[in-house]
């Protein structure tokens, strides 16, 4: 149920660009892959969100799973999304693997990366 909390926590904070959230968020090593190759770390993705670069009108998430191996948890969903990237009106269709780890008592995400369906 954690794990569940806190990745809904992260879509909300993508939704609402709240830099203060994806902070909690995120861990320091975050390794963040986007569906066309780009990997870009925990400050870069912050920036890019806040700046609206990366504008998430609405998320949705559907096929979640979870598995547990001690404090590593392990995601995969599909996510679809209406964008506004730049004040650009765009749609993604993602298939999403989510690795997040518990540091501190708190689950961060440490590694994501996409797949264009």
């Amino acid at each position: 149920k954690a794990v569940t909390k806190v990745v809904e926590a992260f879509r909300q904070a993508m939704i609402d660009s709240d830099a203060k959230a994806l902070k909690r968020l995120l861990s320091a090593e975050l390794s963040y892959g986007h569906s066309d190759g780009f990997v870009e770390g925990k400050t870069a993705l912050i920036d890019n969100i806040s700046s609206g670069k990366y504008d998430f009108v609405s998320i949705r998430v559907s096929n979640q799973s979870i598995s547990l191996f001690g404090k590593i948890a392990m995601l995969r969903h599909l996510f679809d999304a209406d964008t506004n990237d730049e004040n650009n009106p765009g749609h993604v269709n993602l298939s999403i693997l989510q690795v997040w780890i518990k540091e501190k008592q708190k689950w961060r995400l440490l590694a994501r990366q996409a797949v264009r369906l």
